[in-house]
């Protein structure tokens, strides 16, 4: 993927959030600009291709009903984990949200009681193919921004 990463404004697009909300998210931690964060007026976050999967993986979970503080600590406890989300998936059950990995392990990311409710599986590598397709969206669109913007003009050596 793209080694110079998103701005903020591709990134939210890419994950169907609003600007305000991705940086909501980056000044609470939900989510931390992995390439480059704020520092002041004027500087710019970076996202990362992960952060993409990450994002999308959020806005998918509250989608699907769960309260952000819910998501919040889910996020957490599965990046101690040091997991691949994308090799995953998420169960929820009324106010659970379980992590399935390989070899058929299950945890319980918010530790709450199962309520009642439907039971969701959401595969991560579906979201991860979504921002897929996104980021190559994104990159073409980049591109053609090149190829139509009119050349610099040169100095010439003395």
């Amino acid at each position: 993927m793209s080694t110079e990463g998103f701005s903020g404004r591709e990134t939210a697009d890419i994950v169907g959030i609003t600007y305000r909300q991705l940086d909501y998210w980056a000044r609470t931690d939900l989510i931390r600009p992995a390439l480059a964060d704020a520092k002041g007026s004027g500087s710019r976050r970076r996202y990362s291709y992960q952060n993409l999967v990450e994002l999308k993986m959020i806005k998918t979970l509250l989608d699907a009903g769960q309260k952000l503080e819910r998501v919040r600590a889910a996020f957490h406890y599965i990046r101690e984990l040091g997991d691949d989300l994308t090799a995953a998936q998420l169960v929820i059950a009324g106010d659970s949200v379980v992590l399935v990995r390989e070899g058929e392990d299950l945890i319980d990311v918010v530790n709450k009681h199962q309520g009642q409710g439907v039971l969701n599986l959401l595969a991560m590598d579906g979201v991860a193919q979504q921002v897929e397709e996104a980021v190559t969206e994104i990159q073409a669109r980049r591109a053609e921004l090149v190829e139509a913007s009119p050349p610099r003009p040169t100095i010439a050596a003395r």
